[in-house]
């Protein structure tokens, strides 16, 4: 059993640890409440100005020696001349006043200088530093107001050059400033407001929300069209991206294409030439001159297909892509190589889009790289044939006559489809009964036009 001391020890500490809370949760509220003020009053900052070129102008060179800046915006020029049309009416207003009233309210003149200095300086600041401006707006202007009021000439005691100064000023805090702070600015203008003349504060309510929610306003589209703006920046370097590794895929495409088959068929003939030639010279130097056109005629596709990567100045290859006008000489490196090549053209081939027409010479040239690698010494079907507004390739091969190599990656039947599917066509590859190998293709060629 707990005793009745204990009982209410752990009451007193439970009670405790429930004030401590709620004492926390209370402050922490009261801070987020204040927080806003402070920045409002003391801590807190503006955007920086927009960058804009429009109502700019430039001054010129032989005018350069006798102002501090060469660009300048009509609309700084303006708000400068409009604080100092302020600061000489309210100047002269005040001294007026001062003078009418010198016997009944003694008040030194120079109070009309400070209040024309109160009514145009926030407006000379609002552009750069429109929280800074405000806040000499809040704390100048009760010069002004006191003075009116003290003389009784008008009730309320605004003058009209510092309520168009304020209004300003609260528009650009609502543009430039995050809303907490603007929020803030505005409660801290009614409860002024209310402090100098309560019988004013609906018009001064009016006003001031009209100016706060019109300038709120303008910050919301700025922001949007912002982010807008950079949306529009993030999805142009995507599609700058995308297109660098489309592109990327292209040149590996075509130089997995171009290595693969002529080094294939460089490697099956520096091994069967020693073998053709059985010590005879000119049977090897017939080989070896046959090894040098291959290599020579893998150079210079390789140099047309990095002619645009090697071109400082962006200049492209203009040399003509292979085609199918070039499946005799394939087929003939490829017999070279050991392989027995049927080749079968049906229809015209003529007047080919180059894309479709390149594309089916690297599918055939892969096709028949394959062959030699895994089935050296094979029969190979080679059919190409026009039908409407297809192109349909078939490259079948038999069993090889000596062991191939290991398999690859794979990559040539990913860069075949690759190559079919960017003309809107089919590729299918599949193993024969028999060990060899069937590759099927269809490339659309209206498309391609």
């Amino acid at each position: 059993m707990i005793s009745v001391q204990r009982a209410r020890d752990l009451g007193r500490r439970l009670s405790g640890r429930r004030w401590s809370r709620r004492d926390g949760r209370l402050a922490a509220a009261g801070r987020t409440l204040v927080r806003p003020f402070g920045l409002a009053l003391f801590q807190g900052d503006a955007d920086p100005p927009p960058a804009s070129r429009r109502l700019t102008f430039t001054v010129p060179r032989r005018l350069a020696v006798l102002v501090p800046l060469r660009t300048y915006s009509l609309v700084q020029v303006a708000e400068l001349v409009l604080a100092l049309i302020l600061y000489g009416t309210t100047q002269g207003m005040v001294t007026d006043m001062i003078a009418a009233h010198i016997e009944e309210y003694p008040i030194p003149e120079w109070v009309a200088d400070v209040a024309g200095v109160a009514v145009a300086l926030p407006l000379a600041l609002r552009d750069r530093w429109p929280l800074a401006a405000w806040r000499v707006a809040i704390v100048l202007m009760p010069l002004t107001v006191w003075t009116v009021a003290t003389l009784d000439l008008v009730d309320p005691p605004y003058t009209a050059p510092t309520g168009v100064m304020y209004l300003m000023v609260l528009y650009s805090v609502a543009v430039r400033c995050d809303k907490q702070i603007t929020l803030a600015v505005w409660i801290i203008t009614l409860l002024t407001a209310w402090i100098v003349h309560p019988n004013s504060m609906a018009i001064v309510t009016a006003m001031a929300s009209v100016a706060v929610l019109f300038g709120y306003n303008v910050r919301v589209r700025r922001t949007a069209t912002a982010r807008l703006v950079e949306e529009e920046r993030r999805t142009q370097l995507a599609e700058s991206a995308q297109a660098v590794l489309e592109e990327r895929a292209r040149i590996a495409r075509e130089l997995h294409d171009v290595v693969a088959h002529h080094m294939s068929v460089i490697a099956i003939q520096a091994e069967a030439v020693p073998l053709k030639a059985a010590g005879d010279p000119a049977r090897l130097e017939a080989g070896l001159a046959e090894i040098r056109g291959l290599s020579l005629a893998a150079i210079a596709e390789l140099r047309q297909v990095l002619g645009v990567l090697r071109d400082q100045e962006g200049r492209t290859d203009t040399a003509p892509q292979p085609g199918l006008d070039r499946l005799d000489e394939l087929a003939d490196h490829a017999r070279a190589a050991g392989l027995a090549v049927v080749l079968e053209r049906v229809g015209s081939l003529d007047g080919l889009p180059p894309a479709v027409g390149l594309s089916a010479y690297r599918i055939v040239q892969e096709s028949l790289s394959n062959a030699m690698r895994h089935a050296p010494g094979a029969a190979v079907a080679v059919s190409v044939a026009r039908d409407g507004d297809e192109l349909r390739l078939r490259v079948a091969n038999g069993p090889g006559a000596a062991p191939g190599g290991a398999p690859g990656a794979g990559q040539g039947l990913v860069g075949m489809r690759e190559r079919a599917a960017l003309l809107g066509g089919t590729l299918a590859a599949e193993s024969l009964p028999d060990g060899g190998f069937d590759v099927r293709a269809t490339l659309p060629i209206a498309d391609a036009t």
